[in-house]
């Protein structure tokens, strides 16, 4: 048990470094903390004009959804940037559970996706005079928790996707927009056409605190991660690009 969990846990900030060692402060405030506030604000002004919502509704819909950018793009890369720096074979040649190597990469993400979330809904209610009861912040939390885990695992899923399809970053890009556009965030669900809602259902955000979103995302991810690898062994494509 304790080795799962250095391979789960440690095995996930290993990699978590190592794939973004390239990243500088200035580029991750600019990009996962600058930018979702930014987008928060122009949807709040966005709904005080039009009257679709308050100022509530906005921010802790975007708070939530400011987790899904590192988290998705996060998970999707844990397993594409191994495929595109060529180290893919060597983590799919090891002894150990690629399965729990690859769901314990969420774990740093998650974890980041949770702080742009909560910074950006500190900053965003201080901004706009939201006051949010502290009986309240701890299932607050939870749901930024449970939601930053759930978008992980998509990600995660995306990135299983790249081991068959080679334009990965085009289904992630995509996939996020979908999240800003379907889950009821920025524009209410109720609003929506009934395809739109459906589809909505099956994303993330749309029930961020419910575990049991995250959790079969994480086990989707888990399947298609073994099945692409099984096939990529027998076509000898694992590492074409």
């Amino acid at each position: 048990m304790t080795d799962l969990f250095r391979l789960v846990g440690t095995g996930g900030v290993i990699a978590y470094r190592a794939l973004f060692n390239w990243t500088t402060p200035p580029m991750f405030i600019g990009t996962l903390l600058v930018g979702p506030l930014f987008q928060l604000l122009f949807f709040a002004y966005l709904g005080r004009q039009l009257g679709v919502a308050d100022d509530r509704f906005y921010i802790v819909g975007n708070a939530v959804l400011a987790a899904s950018l590192a988290c998705v793009f996060g998970g999707t890369m844990a397993v594409s940037n191994e495929r595109r720096f060529g180290t893919l074979g060597h983590v799919l040649l090891s002894p150990r559970s690629r399965t729990a190597v690859f769901l314990g990469r969420v774990l740093p993400y998650a974890g980041n996706g949770l702080l742009i979330a909560v910074t950006t809904l500190t900053a965003a209610a201080l901004l706009l005079g939201l006051r949010i009861p502290v009986s309240a912040l701890p299932a607050l939390l939870l749901a930024l928790a449970v939601a930053a885990l759930s978008c992980g695992f998509f990600g995660l899923t995306l990135g299983a996707v790249g081991l068959r399809f080679r334009d990965v970053w085009l289904v992630s890009n995509v996939s996020v927009a979908l999240l800003l556009l379907l889950t009821g965030v920025n524009v209410p669900a109720a609003e929506l056409p009934a395809g739109m809602r459906v589809a909505g259902q099956l994303l993330p955000i749309t029930h961020a605190a419910e575990a049991a979103v995250g959790l079969a995302y994480a086990v989707l991810a888990a399947a298609l991660l073994k099945l692409f690898e099984a096939e990529s062994r027998r076509h000898a494509s694992l590492d074409t690009l």
